[in-house]
């Protein structure tokens, strides 16, 4: 049942009404989608489009369908010998089959998404972390290296016992589905596991459940947090956890009649947990556009046309997507869209208004993070949209924004700054992580996620992200927001995106720099912009000293500014002007990520250890020689 969801008063009615653990939601994944076939089983489900034309080929499953798929799934992996606590992987682009391995690996074992943009040491790092037994990973397929990675990966983890292969040529069609055969590319296999199709395999299996489904809430999911620099960290999902967030969104936001369009990887708990178990819970219909989503060919251009195609309601986006899609004109019939949900990032608030001024619509943010299960809080669907705020927390979650006391933590007051810490049914407190050492002094008051996040609540009870706590630059002693630079280069005309840094400094320990990617065709100087900065940033120890334009600023799988890539450069820029400044004849080849150390740049030259360290012993970040 949907609630309209316009003030703190309609979030709070809804959490009086009983505690979350008296409610009559599905205790198991597998009860979950059972439920919405028996209640919406002929609506349509879960389509995907393999390319972005207004009228190119889509498969749409109905739920009763996308039921039976992810029972036969389950099945699968079960007699693949996957147990209630035994790993299925996967390794995929977004497609149907992605959605269906997470669901039927949920309900024969632990479902395990994997980032592709990840590298195989990284890769195989999770498949041993996990011990999976099972990987679904891509067949090989033109312009993309995806099922070469995976083979490379299980090699280095022979837990894996079996790999099932999709194969995506069947979402095209002729010509393309043709050529596909005579072009596929091969890939070099040294593992031992078996290889099989998914497809061929699923279809053998029954639609009815050849075990007996679990009896009590456990952990179903396994999400990996960070990755793209070092080793990731691997978080635990129960079923409770999972159903809270779709119960969340069927409760909130969608009706049965919805339409949402999905470009985020479904790797990730946004696309997963937000969305597509929100639509299980209400029986609305996710869209997902092409493998690579909002990175597809030719998603940004057809997007508008992609809305009108499918009637779409609802859209998904972040930041970097929204300041893409406003760069190219709104050239549909896109009357049917009433909100748009922004996660990941902050919204700058021109962006904010160019969409509303171009689309009609407003934009709806929100928080969430991969150690919760995910959602945390968003602004109102029908109420007051605060700009730069993630709005009110949801229902049975609670927010205390905390600082160190005396006494221990002590929750900070109206529109003071603390780190943002959350109780909710999400939250496995005690054993987010899998590696136990990990969860170690993560929590306040035994339940309440220390997140990592800086924030502050509001009179009105809205919550504020100014920042993260390992984001903060540090400069002699002195604790600086990189918010405070990133807002006020944002209020540049020329600017589409900001990452602040601390570089390196040998005085100061770190002095704030920025790395800015401009709008498409605007033109201006590093030096205006350090000007600009300078006249906008009150705090004269923030003010930046260098900003570095850059073509394309790195960036996560969901549209987030990557700042480890920033500081990798800082590091490596500022040790070699140094080495070089000093006649130290070395340079810093590449920096990595030391689970001890941090991050640690390694020296390749013909100078002596003693000379290389008089100069960069001085730094914060340790140095090493290249192996």
């Amino acid at each position: 049942m949907l609630m309209g969801f316009a003030t703190k008063a309609d979030r709070d009615a809804v959490e009086n009404e009983m505690p979350w653990a008296e409610r009559d939601v599905p205790k198991t994944m597998y009860e979950f989608i059972d439920r919405v076939a028996a209640r919406h089983g002929a609506r349509p489900g879960v389509s995907f489009q393999i390319t972005s034309g207004q009228a190119d080929k889509a498969e749409t499953l109905s739920w009763q369908e996308f039921r039976d798929k992810s029972v036969q799934a389950a099945n699968l992996f079960r007699r693949l010998g996957v147990g209630e606590n035994d790993v299925v992987a996967y390794l995929l682009p977004i497609c149907n089959e992605a959605a269906l391995t997470l669901v039927g690996g949920s309900i024969a074992g632990i479902a395990n998404p994997i980032n592709p943009l990840l590298e195989p040491d990284q890769i195989s790092a999770i498949l041993r972390e996990t011990n999976a037994k099972v990987l679904v990973t891509l067949r090989g397929f033109p312009k993309t290296d995806l099922p070469q990675l995976a083979a490379d990966a299980v090699a280095q983890a022979p837990n894996v016992q079996t790999v099932l292969e999709v194969d995506l040529n069947r979402y095209l069609t002729p010509p393309k589905s043709w050529i596909v055969p005579l072009i596929r590319p091969k890939v070099s296999v040294t593992h031992a596991a078996q290889v099989m199709d998914f497809n061929a395999e699923l279809a053998k299996q029954n639609r009815i459940l050849d075990f007996q489904d679990a009896t009590e809430d456990r952990v179903a999911a396994y999400f990996h947090t960070g990755g793209t620099t070092g080793m990731p960290k691997v978080a635990q999902h129960k079923y409770s956890g999972i159903v809270y967030n779709g119960w969340l969104g069927d409760r909130m936001l969608f009706e049965a009649q919805d339409t949402i369009i999905c470009p985020l990887p479904l790797f990730h708990v946004f696309a997963c947990h937000v969305i597509l178990m929100a639509m299980i819970s209400s029986g609305a219909h996710v869209v997902f556009p092409t493998p690579q989503g909002y990175r597809g060919e030719g998603v940004f251009d057809n997007f508008w046309k992609l809305i009108e195609r499918w009637n779409v309601t609802f859209m998904i986006t972040v930041p970097t997507a929204l300041s893409a899609l406003m760069q190219r004109p709104v050239n549909a019939d896109i009357s049917s869209l009433r909100t748009a949900f922004s996660g990941s990032s902050p919204l700058p608030i021109e962006l904010f208004k160019r969409f509303e001024a171009a689309t009609g619509v407003e934009v709806v943010e929100g928080y969430g993070l991969t150690e919760v299960t995910c959602l945390v809080s968003c602004n109102p669907d029908q109420g007051l949209k605060k700009v730069g705020s993630v709005g009110l927390p949801l229902p049975h979650t609670s927010v205390k924004i905390l600082r160190d006391g005396p006494k221990g933590p002590q929750e900070c007051d109206v529109d003071e700054i603390g780190e943002i810490c959350v109780d909710n049914p999400g939250v496995f407190a005690g054993h987010t992580y899998t590696e136990a050492a990990k969860n170690k002094n993560l929590y306040h008051f035994a339940s309440y996620l220390r997140t990592g996040d800086l924030g502050r609540m509001d009179a009105d009870g809205y919550l504020w992200i100014t920042g993260r706590a390992k984001d903060l630059i540090i400069r002699g002693g002195h604790n600086i927001d990189p918010a405070l630079i990133e807002e006020a280069l944002a209020g540049h005309e020329a600017v589409g995106f900001v990452g602040a840094i601390g570089q390196p400094d040998a005085h100061s320990g770190e002095i704030p720099c920025a790395y800015v990617e401009l709008v498409a065709g605007a033109q201006v100087s590093a030096e205006e912009l350090v000007a600009f900065a300078s006249e906008r940033v009150a705090e004269r120890a923030a003010q930046p000293k260098y900003i570095e334009i850059m073509p394309e600023l790195p960036k996560t799988a969901v549209g987030k500014v990557f700042k480890p890539a920033l500081r990798k450069s800082a590091i490596t820029r500022i040790y070699n002007a140094a080495l070089s400044e000093a006649g130290v004849p070395a340079e810093v080849q590449t920096v990595i990520e030391d689970k001890q150390r941090g991050l640690v740049a390694q020296v390749r030259g013909s100078a002596e250890d003693e000379a290389v360290n008089q100069v960069l012993g001085g730094f914060i970040w340790s140095w090493e020689r290249a192996g």
